[in-house]
């Protein structure tokens, strides 16, 4: 779950990281008030869950009242990658000597959570990594330990010459470090964490919280931008159902996460490519068949559908049940194609004989007809 710039920076002064001081408003009427508290130079920004806000216009360096008053009208009228600007955050200026980078995240490569800095901040850290990699130090962190603090100081010391800085870089990562691990998050990061006046200021903040850990935070849940997120993902998590929107036009319907991410592989070997990952779980029914079903012909894209079923906790005949609610209930033109194996797909079968549904023995026979059912 990803939350806005305005609300990571509460979490940051929760943890008494310093950030510049800044204004939340939803409209021009509010303007004159946040004046009231900040001093000019101010930068007007979009509050979106998108990137590329600053590229979009969606950033704007203001010097006069007048000014920062035409950039609010501009800015709250713009849409950002299909995204309307409904929020701005007012921030006074700061005046830097020099940008750094600093977040946390999972390294998949190392099976742990890492600390990364750069002193090449400002930039995307993957551009960082592509064209200056030896510009990046990268420390791996201790679930139980967090951050040690000779580690931290080594980064610091490359980043540093200043021993003054160095510790109150220590300071910093370790606070960046203690949100990290307190909220289970996929990413903290500050870009730009600057230099001014021999203060490190966070002036951008972000945070991505991690979905699985969010029942041990259910105060996080008031944060989440439902405008922000993909439609038919929220529906599926209310159906308890793991799905995730992708690009192509195959869609695909699958019981346990190994099996659908095989399924998208078969799918992408033959030619084609996965609208979804769906996985129903392993104790599926037959209303969460027929959401599944609902889901994904809500994406105009798809052009066919695959139902890709090995029957073991999950039952055939559920899954069998719930796709013909699913023909009766909704106005379904594209082709369906099934392979049930396991428990009870002699029933599924026979509930499914008369049905428009194009049968597959195996995995393999089920994708090609499906690809070949697509292929326009």
């Amino acid at each position: 779950m990803k939350i806005h710039e305005y609300q990571a920076k509460e979490f940051f002064r929760k943890y008494n990281i310093p950030t510049p001081k800044e204004k939340l408003i939803t409209n021009l009427d509010e303007v004159d008030l946040a004046l009231s508290e900040l001093n000019f130079p101010i930068v007007a920004k979009a509050q979106v869950l998108v990137g590329g806000r600053g590229k979009a216009g969606g950033v704007q360096f203001c010097q006069t009242p007048e000014e920062l008053k035409e950039a609010v009208k501009r800015i709250l009228s713009m849409t950002i990658k299909n995204l309307a600007v409904k929020k701005l955050l007012l921030a006074e200026a700061v005046k830097y000597e020099k940008e750094f980078y600093l977040g946390i995240t999972i390294d998949r490569e190392r099976r742990a959570p890492v600390l990364i800095a750069s002193a090449a901040g400002g930039m995307d850290i993957e551009e960082i990594a592509l064209r200056h990699p030896e510009q990046i130090v990268i420390t791996e962190l201790s679930p139980f330990l967090r951050l040690k603090s000779y580690k931290a100081r080594e980064v610091g010391n490359v980043l540093f010459s200043d021993k003054e800085l160095v510790n109150k870089f220590i300071e910093i990562a370790a606070k960046l470090t203690n949100i990290f691990f307190d909220y289970e998050c996929n990413l903290v990061e500050i870009n730009p964490l600057v230099l001014a006046d021999r203060e490190l200021v966070a002036v951008d903040a972000k945070i991505v919280f991690d979905d699985n850990g969010l029942y041990r935070h259910p105060e996080l849940e008031a944060l989440r931008d439902l405008d922000a997120e993909e439609k038919s993902e929220l529906l599926a998590k209310q159906a308890d159902l793991s799905y995730v929107k992708l690009t192509g036009h195959v869609g695909c319907i699958v019981n346990g996460a190994g099996l659908a991410m095989a399924t998208m592989d078969l799918i992408k070997k033959y030619g084609a490519e996965p609208a979804n990952f769906l996985d129903i779980g392993g104790s599926s029914s037959p209303q969460k068949m027929r959401e599944a079903m609902r889901i994904i012909l809500m994406d105009k894209n798809v052009r066919g559908i695959l139902v890709n079923i090995f029957g073991g906790i999950t039952r055939c005949d559920d899954v069998a049940q719930g796709l013909l609610w699913a023909l009766k209930e909704e106005e379904i033109k594209v082709p369906i194609v099934a392979r049930l194996t396991g428990t009870n797909e002699l029933e599924a079968r026979m509930l499914l004989e008369n049905s428009p549904i194009v049968f597959a023995r195996t995995m393999t026979e089920g994708v090609k007809k499906i690809v070949e059912l697509t292929r326009s």
